[in-house]
């Protein structure tokens, strides 16, 4: 029976395909580094109290990224280069989900439209991480090989999401809250579909690694193209709510160091 257990067990037993699937992640995490990093870089001065969570974002994200590097270096395999359609986070700046790089490659600074924003897409997005990483969690979390990091990376994804909703609240509270709204919905719609098409292209890459036979690749198909019409009608509702979290300045203090996998 098809599972989403099942699925990832195949992907993490075979070298070729777990090698593709650290790859994509590790690249994903290390762009998100990137970005954060340049975002903390060009807080406007009215916002600069918010910089050091953006860094630590950033810090974390890096720490995902060598996490997923150090998986393939213990398995024995070096990181491939990720297939174009597979790349997450590249595909959603080039539809205009987060900041446009030609933006943060230049030294100017933000504006305080700007960092909601990158805000409101980083919920959304965040929203993506923390669901998949719960998924992980529950079914992997005491994995002997990739355990340690399915714990970490899914707290600090939950930090990730927390921090969104509590800065989102307070943008809201100073009059950003039209504009907030309407950033989540088109960020939501857009990131859907967007993740409805990588799903596709990291399964077809998978399927061929692993020799899927064509019913089952077709199920698999029909399966991703099933939950993006689910969230197109009613699951990306989930990605634009906001609530005071749980985790209260989740994001407050220093990134915690990436485990050793030797």
């Amino acid at each position: 029976m098809l599972s989403a257990k099942s699925l990832f067990q195949e992907i993490v037993d075979n070298d070729e395909s777990f090698r593709l699937f650290c790859s994509i992640a590790a690249s994903g995490e290390t762009q998100g580094g990137w970005e954060n990093a340049r975002i903390a870089a060009l807080v406007p001065e009215s916002e600069r109290g918010l910089a050091p969570k953006i860094t630590r974002h950033g810090a974390d994200e890096d720490k995902h990224g060598r996490i997923f590097n150090a998986l393939m270096k213990k398995r024995g395999v070096t990181p491939v280069e990720i297939p174009p359609e597979t790349d997450y986070t590249m595909l959603l700046e080039k539809n205009g989900i987060g900041l446009a790089h030609d933006k943060l490659k230049r030294d100017e600074p933000l504006t305080v439209p700007d960092i909601v924003t990158y805000l409101s897409h980083s919920r959304v997005t965040e929203q993506r991480a923390a669901d998949q990483m719960v998924m992980l969690r529950k079914d992997f979390g005491d994995h002997p090989e990739i355990g340690k990091a399915v714990r970490m990376i899914s707290n600090d994804e939950d930090n990730h999401l927390a921090y969104c909703h509590e800065e989102l609240l307070r943008f809201a509270a100073a009059g950003h809250g039209p504009a907030i709204q309407r950033t989540l919905r088109e960020c939501a719609l857009a990131e859907i579909r967007i993740y409805r098409d990588v799903s596709l292209a990291v399964m077809g890459h998978m399927g061929r690694i692993l020799g899927w036979p064509k019913p089952k690749a077709s199920a698999l198909a029909a399966g991703i193209h099933a939950m993006y019409l689910y969230e197109r009608g009613f699951g990306w509702r989930r990605m634009v709510s906001l609530a005071v979290p749980e985790r209260r300045d989740a994001l407050g203090g220093p990134a915690s160091a990436a485990p050793e996998f030797a």
